[in-house]
């Protein structure tokens, strides 16, 4: 029998239009054998809901948005005894979840690329009204079906910690661990937001030389805070030629042995390839609205024989990984400071327009 805490219904917030959204009210589901029901306590306004939000996705113009989330276990399906660690859970246990599913059935999870499994969205895409109705985390509840890896939150990890763990941080650890960062090597870090600062943090917990590129000087403060060695900023190194010396002064005359970019930022990305030593690696992320074009020198790429190594999402059980290192690094970096404004539920609206306006860096919601 299926272990539960009494509440009827749950409210979810839906995003009619772009740059529109109402509420909308439901039953909370019974989960099906396998799956469970989260309460969602906090959740945060990610760049993937802002390109959203703005109407720059090329499919998604209505929904329930949200997937930074941290929850505690409102139901339990029958079968569901243990996270995918293998770890006991009950209802009212802090758990954090994948925002994607894993079917391990398509052609990209039998090749062992799981990130890439073509059933990823199955539900996250539906709409409100198709049941069970609690697809995203912008909502009171979350509905988390079977195969969606989930995991226990370590007891020193706090929920702000924890709320980011299942996107930006797991998504930026896979991406230094495909480029097989070492120890002494150097990487060059193209955005100090949210997946700038993690990256930072990873990166030096590994040994390595960390340099991070931004615009603004409060994020390039904070990416000292998390671990790196030298910040460049955009306004003082005001050209690609500059940057580009500035790396090379840094790198003995080499230039970094890994990039990343997680700026979200065509240019950013045409830059990258300038300031990576020949031979080397370049991770790109923050690059996720299709359509967008840039000048790009192929020639350049081709002399430097430069691996490029495009992300997109993550293998599972890096959540698992990710929530490991928060435990274990907690004291050492200031995780509890990343996010810069809260909002509640009744506010997403002004969450999601704050944050795309950029008055807000990054934004929670409190969900009572």
């Amino acid at each position: 029998m299926a272990e539960k805490t009494a509440v009827k219904t749950g409210k979810v917030a839906v995003m009619t239009e772009p740059l529109n959204l109402k509420y909308q009210e439901y039953s909370i589901p019974s989960p099906q054998p396998g799956s469970l029901v989260v309460k969602v306590t906090r959740t945060n306004v990610c760049g993937s809901e802002l390109h959203i939000w703005r109407g720059h996705h090329p499919s998604i113009k209505r929904g329930v948005l949200g997937h930074e989330m941290i929850g505690t276990i409102h139901e339990l399906g029958e079968g569901v005894t243990k996270d995918y660690a293998g770890n006991p859970v009950k209802v009212g246990d802090r758990i954090v979840s994948t925002y994607f599913l894993t079917c391990r059935k398509c052609s990209p999870c039998q090749e062992g690329t799981f990130h890439l499994c073509e059933n990823a969205y199955e539900f996250w895409t539906k709409q409100p009204e198709i049941e069970p109705h609690f697809h995203g985390s912008f909502a009171t509840h979350y509905y988390i079906h079977e195969n969606q890896y989930f995991y226990k939150v370590p007891e020193n990890v706090s929920d702000v910690a924890a709320a980011s763990a299942n996107c930006a941080l797991s998504q930026v650890y896979f991406g230094i661990e495909v480029a097989e960062l070492r120890y002494n090597q150097t990487i060059v870090i193209q955005g100090a937001g949210g997946l700038g600062l993690y990256a930072s943090a990873i990166a030096k917990e590994k040994g390595a030389k960390v340099i991070v590129i931004d615009s603004i000087k409060n994020r390039l403060e904070q990416a000292k805070k998390f671990g790196a060695d030298h910040v460049i900023d955009m306004n003082e190194y005001s050209t690609l030629e500059s940057r580009e010396n500035a790396i090379l002064q840094l790198t003995n005359g080499k230039g970094a042995d890994i990039g990343m970019e997680l700026a979200g930022v065509p240019a950013a990305f045409a830059e990258g390839i300038h300031l990576i030593r020949p031979g080397g690696k370049y991770v790109t992320i923050g690059n996720v609205s299709i359509g967008k074009f840039v000048e790009f020198d192929p020639g350049l790429l081709t002399r430097k024989s430069i691996k490029i190594l495009p992300i997109v999402r993550y293998n599972p059980w890096y959540l698992r990984k990710s929530l490991e290192f928060l435990s274990a690094s907690i004291e050492k970096y200031p995780f509890d400071q990343m996010l810069d404004a809260e909002f509640t539920l009744d506010q997403i609206q002004e969450a999601l327009d704050k944050s795309s306006a950029r008055e807000v860096t990054r934004a929670s919601i409190i969900v009572d």
